[in-house]
């Protein structure tokens, strides 16, 4: 699987996600499914024979939101680092990774401004009643006293940016050593937005790109480059894992 990567989760299902309405200054929890299917997500994901391989963080960033916050904590990652908020999760004894965590509203989730709390059919009726063009996409307009297109693709440039230079480059084949794959836990438009701006794709183009709540997206580059950013739509089984399994099997 190409090394090093980023992987972009979006945190869990809450009341607002789950009935279209856009969340994005508003800090409300997790539902109780939706906390039951991240736990979910870290069992299956997390692990040294997993997709997302704890010793292997170099940093985790997470959004301010304490939807996002939680999210990570449900993933079961053990950091050695203490989460930056107040939490009721206990550290675990035997830590996983060492990556520290950083919160950062680079990746807070798109500020939809008058829009904050409505169904895209319900802004669409308010622009409507308003004499505004009906016509509403947040890629192309943004949002009314919220966030333009402009203002997104900024901020999460710089964090791009840095990501490369101080965790990715130099981190290629046999340069690499030591954990290089980054986690950033955020918001279902902001972390499309950040996959859009990977690729170097602008966002007035509409990324069309899909990312369910509790959703795993992974990000990398082609040929070992870093000057070749790309989008992994899907990675080889882990060859180890199946090995051991037969291994066991055969000892039995």
């Amino acid at each position: 699987m190409p090394v090093p990567r980023v992987f972009i989760i979006r945190h869990g299902e809450t009341e607002w996600s789950l009935n279209g309405r856009h969340t994005g200054t508003t800090d409300i929890p997790l539902t109780a499914d939706g906390e039951k299917r991240i736990r979910a997500t870290g069992k299956a994901l997390v692990g040294d024979d997993r997709l997302i391989v704890p010793g292997n963080l170099a940093h985790i960033y997470v959004s301010p939101r304490t939807r996002a916050q939680r999210t990570l904590e449900l993933l079961n990652l053990n950091c050695r680092s203490p989460y930056p908020w107040p939490t009721t999760t206990p550290s675990s004894p035997t830590p996983r990774t060492n990556a520290p965590i950083t919160i950062t509203p680079a990746i807070r989730e798109w500020d939809y401004g008058a829009y904050e709390g409505l169904t895209t059919p319900q802004i669409r009726q308010s622009r409507r009643s308003r004499g505004l063009p009906e016509e509403w996409d947040i890629w192309r307009h943004g949002c009314e006293a919220g966030e333009s297109p402009a203002d997104v693709q900024d901020r999460l440039d710089a964090l791009i940016a840095d990501v490369r230079e101080t965790h990715h480059r130099g981190k290629f084949g046999a340069e690499k050593q030591g954990p290089c794959d980054v986690l950033i836990v955020a918001h279902g438009h902001v972390l499309r937005a950040f996959a859009a701006r990977w690729v170097g794709k602008r966002l007035e183009e509409n990324p069309s790109l899909i990312l369910e709540a509790g959703g795993v997206g992974t990000l990398s580059y082609e040929h070992h480059s870093i000057d070749e950013p790309a989008i992994l739509l899907g990675g080889a089984f882990v060859v180890d894992v199946v090995e051991k399994e037969e291994g066991d099997k055969m000892e039995e």
